[in-house]
């Protein structure tokens, strides 16, 4: 009889490969009790964009949940269990009206709360409504996306409001696209800079611009927020620092995707800001904001109107190609529905270049931990201006390369100075002064000008 195994380490073995199906459930499954879900809940989540809802009533699903999202005619947005409370019947028919959403089979109406305003078939004494509530959640509408509390009522936090979410001439344009795969094989890309390499480069076509195919120096750094992984390319004279944000458990920034290294600047902010939303254990959404403003998009070529309903305007989002293109130009949907529904992390073989996706595994494994013990997730207790300070940015810095024999004397270079920015950008007092982006500017520049004084 031959001994399966996880990882195979000959030619041809596939036949003695153990076709594992145990998803590390701790860190993937979502829905009934799940330890995941029960931390993912501790926090505001995105259901939809505000123009997903109009006068009807929307099914949704969240953490294997089914429910119902409406707006009443008075433009209150509310959440209600899918299920009339009477006999069942999906409220997904139901009428919105001026206090709530009225059920298709009885008319039974209920307020946004889950409280029961009417049940017009029983006779006027029936006290029925004041001893049944239905299950409802709390619900915040915000900038064009609609946020609900999924957790103990009694511990519901405050909506965060993060530094990303108010900058001057910044438009926040709401998009939202289905994967159906797990949340976390989704939300982890964002901590895998050595993909842009491969994936939106080398492998199939410049998605964003030449500088990307360059591999770049790599570090992954814990911030109060959750992590940002650092990369660090030379780019002629030009050295690339840039920053993408987890700020735990499902949030993500990124930088500019259109960025290519030519022109100087210093802590340029966010371009996307998103949530991977856990539908189910197989199923997730991304929903966020595309920034539209002129630091993310020095080329012009961002396109508003390619942002909604299952649409962004950058490559490979979404299964929307024919399979056969989709094959030959692959983008970030194909690479990560592909991994299988869930994917199984015991047959990985991860590699130094999976750093930052191992270290959010750890970070996320720590605080389901947490709130399984009954503990309070850990949270960012940094304000800079009222503001939850962030850490996403992308930094172009002009220093040249020093005269050197030895090739490897400028990739500890490029360290070196990844590592001084970075320091900046996380660290510092400056981070809760009302002024902390003039602050990182200024710190930067006095920076850039003592190395350029060094080469000189």
């Amino acid at each position: 009889m031959t001994t399966k195994k996880t990882i195979l380490i000959k030619p041809y073995s596939a036949y003695e490969r153990e076709q594992s199906t145990t998803e590390d459930a701790e860190l993937t499954h979502v829905e009934g009790n799940a330890p995941a879900g029960e931390y993912l809940r501790r926090f505001w989540q995105p259901i939809a964009l505000s123009s997903e809802l109009g006068e009807l009533p929307k099914k949704v699903r969240m953490f294997g949940e089914p429910l119902v999202l409406f707006r009443t005619k008075g433009g209150t947005p509310g959440l209600l269990e899918l299920h009339c409370s009477h006999r069942g019947t999906s409220l997904e028919f139901g009428t919105c009206e001026d206090e709530g959403l009225r059920c298709c089979y009885h008319g039974w109406l209920f307020g946004v709360d889950g409280t029961i305003l009417e049940t017009p078939g029983d006779p006027p004494e029936s006290t029925l409504r004041h001893n049944v509530c239905h299950g409802a959640y709390p619900v915040i509408e915000y900038k064009g996306l609609i946020f609900g509390y999924f957790g103990p009522p009694a511990l519901k936090p405050e909506f965060p409001i993060y530094d990303s979410y108010e900058r001057e001439g910044d438009r926040l344009v709401p998009y939202v696209i289905t994967y159906p795969c797990n949340w976390l094989q989704v939300h982890e890309n964002v901590m895998d800079p050595a993909h842009a390499v491969f994936l939106h480069t080398r492998i199939s076509f410049t998605q964003f611009a030449e500088v990307w195919g360059a591999l770049p120096e790599m570090d992954f750094v814990p911030t109060p927020t959750g992590m940002v992984y650092v990369t660090t390319r030379r780019w002629g004279d030009n050295v690339w620092v840039r920053s993408n944000d987890i700020l735990l458990p499902n949030l993500a920034q990124v930088g500019h995707i259109w960025e290519d290294g030519a022109e100087p600047k210093a802590f340029s902010r966010v371009a996307i800001t998103r949530w991977t939303t856990p539908v189910d254990n197989t199923t997730c959404r991304i929903i966020g904001w595309r920034h539209f403003h002129p630091e993310a998009d020095p080329r012009g070529i961002a396109d508003e109107s390619l942002c909604g309903v299952e649409s962004v305007d950058f490559f490979g989002q979404n299964g929307d190609r024919p399979y056969e293109d989709r094959q030959r130009m692959p983008g970030d949907f194909d690479a990560q529905v592909s991994q299988r529904p869930i994917a199984v992390h015991q047959m990985e073989n991860l590699t130094r270049c999976d750093r930052g996706v191992a270290m959010l595994r750890q970070l996320l494994r720590r605080q389901i931990k947490r709130v399984a013990e009954g503990q309070a997730p850990t949270l960012s207790p940094v304000r800079s201006g009222g503001l939850v300070p962030t850490y996403a940015h992308d930094t172009v810095v002009q220093i040249p390369a020093a005269e050197s024999t030895d090739p490897q004397a400028d990739a500890e270079r490029l360290r070196e100075i990844a590592k001084a920015i970075t320091n900046i950008v996380v660290k510092g007092a400056h981070h809760e002064a009302a002024d902390r982006d003039a602050q990182v500017h200024a710190l930067i520049r006095a920076y850039v000008d003592a190395q350029r004084e060094t080469v000189s």
